[in-house]
C-alpha cells in the first residue's frame, strides 16, 4: 500500500482526474450502449499507456502490449486494414523496442525533475523536414495500397497510420515534438471513427471516447516534455 501511495505521489492533480473521468465514462458506455469487453479493455489500457508516456515513463509500454494486440483485432472487423496493421505489425513489435531504448537511457528516480524515467531529446529544422518530407511520401503511396486492399476511408486511414509510424519512432527516441503528431493523428482517428461507426452501425463507441482521451493527453503530454527539456535544459538548433 506504502507503494501505491508513493506512485501516486507523483501524478499530478490532473493526471488523476484526467484517468478518472475518461475511464468513468468508458465504463459508462459499455454498460449503456452494450459495447464490447474487448473495446472495454482496449480502451482502458490505451488510456493508462498514454498517460504514462506523458508522464516519461517506462511502464507505459506494458500497456501498449495489451492495447496494440485487442485493438488491431478490433479494427480488422470493421474493415479498418490500415489501423489494423499499424497496430499488429508495427506498434506492437515497437514496444518492445521502446522498453529496450528507453531503458539504455533511464534516468534514475534521485535524477529526475517530475518522477520522469527518460531523458527528453527537441527535433531539429532538419528533422522537422525529414518528418514532413516521409509523411507526404508515405500517406500518398499507403493509400494507393489500401486501394488495392479495398479498405474503408483510404485518405483518412492513410495519414493517420502514416503519422502514427512517424509518431511512434520519436516517441522511441524520445522527442518532444512526438506530441505535435499525436494531436493530428488523434484528431483524425476521431474523424475515421465517427464516420465508420455511423456507416456501419456498430457499438464501439469507446473506440470514440479512447482517442478523444489521447488527443486530450497528447495536449498535456507536449506541454510536459517541452516543460521538461526546458528543465533538462536541452538544446535545439
Amino acid at each position: 500500500m506504502e507503494k501505491v501511495k508513493g506512485y501516486l505521489a507523483e501524478w499530478s492533480v490532473f493526471e488523476k482526474v484526467w484517468v478518472t473521468v475518461f475511464t468513468g465514462i468508458t465504463v459508462y458506455l459499455y454498460f449503456a450502449f452494450q459495447d464490447t469487453l474487448l473495446g472495454l479493455v482496449s480502451s482502458i489500457s490505451g488510456m493508462l499507456c498514454v498517460v504514462l508516456v506523458a508522464k516519461g515513463k517506462v511502464s507505459n509500454y506494458l500497456f501498449g502490449i495489451v492495447q496494440t494486440v485487442i485493438y488491431g483485432y478490433i479494427a480488422y472487423g470493421y474493415g479498418l486494414y490500415g489501423e489494423s496493421m499499424l497496430n499488429w505489425l508495427f506498434y506492437f513489435p515497437t514496444q518492445f523496442i521502446g522498453i529496450w531504448m528507453w531503458m539504455k537511457h533511464y534516468k534514475r528516480k534521485e535524477d529526475s525533475e517530475q518522477g520522469e524515467n527518460v531523458y527528453v531529446k527537441r527535433l531539429t529544422k532538419k528533422g522537422w523536414a525529414i518528418v514532413i518530407g516521409s509523411f507526404v511520401v508515405g500517406a500518398l503511396l499507403y493509400a494507393e495500397l489500401l486501394i488495392l486492399l479495398s479498405a474503408q476511408q483510404v485518405r483518412i486511414d492513410s495519414m493517420a497510420v502514416v503519422l502514427s509510424v512517424i509518431a511512434q519512432i520519436l516517441m522511441v527516441q524520445r522527442y518532444a515534438e512526438q506530441w505535435v503528431l499525436w494531436i493530428l493523428v488523434n484528431a483524425l482517428t476521431i474523424t475515421l471513427w465517427l464516420i465508420t461507426l455511423l456507416q456501419t452501425g456498430g457499438n464501439d463507441w469507446n473506440m470514440v471516447i479512447m482517442w478523444t482521451a489521447f488527443l486530450v493527453n497528447s495536449v498535456y503530454g507536449y506541454m510536459n516534455w517541452v516543460k521538461l527539456s526546458k528543465v533538462q535544459k536541452v538544446k535545439v538548433v
